[in-house]
């Protein structure tokens, strides 16, 4: 098991990027690409021994830290995450789009509003959380031709909600920094 967390990413203008590993992070560090960092949480990462002095390296490395080069700007935070399983579910929050059962993501699936089979596309607009016994009932047909009801609208994830989808071991102060780029309208819970 890892004993450090993942490490948030941000581009030099404070906007979200994504998440690295604290061996990802002391790269960063050790090519002087941190532009700066924040975060109510750091990790002294040591090194092996120099052989000329006998001393330990260290890189104290932060829970956020901003990445130099190019901004990402608005174009990269707008910008359609991916579409997985897992994280449709949690934006769902595991629950049932037509009869608002909660299950585990092992009973559920992902149900094509607008079905492939009618021309749907395998995207967020269109996707929603279904149990396997409601996507079975409704089949290759659209909700109104199914005389189901969906529960809540599909919606795509920005790229602060993305990145909480993608963790589930959000240190506070990452979270506390990602849910201010949340907008009010969002599922997710906080």
């Amino acid at each position: 098991m890892n004993a450090y967390p993942l490490i948030l990413t941000l581009d030099p203008h404070g906007v979200p990027h994504r998440w690295v590993s604290w061996q990802h992070a002391c790269f960063y560090y050790a090519k002087d690409l941190v532009a700066w960092s924040i975060g109510e949480n750091s990790f002294t990462i040591h090194g092996g021994l120099n052989r000329m002095t006998g001393l330990c390296s260290e890189i104290c490395a932060n829970s956020i830290i901003a990445i130099k080069g190019r901004a990402l700007g608005g174009r990269h935070f707008n910008q359609v995450p991916p579409l997985d399983n897992r994280e449709l579910f949690h934006r769902d929050q595991h629950l049932c789009a037509y009869c608002g059962d909660r299950l585990t993501s092992q009973r559920l699936t992902r149900d094509h509003v607008r079905p492939v089979s009618q021309g749907g596309r395998d995207i967020w607009m269109n996707v929603v959380t279904a149990c396997r016994a409601c996507n079975q009932r409704k089949s290759g047909r659209t909700p109104e031709q199914a005389s189901m009801h969906l529960l809540y609208a599909p919606y795509v994830p920005n790229k602060a909600e993305y990145l909480i989808l993608c963790n589930r071991n959000i240190l506070v102060d990452q979270m506390d920094f990602l849910a201010r780029h949340v907008p009010s309208s969002s599922r997710i819970r906080l």
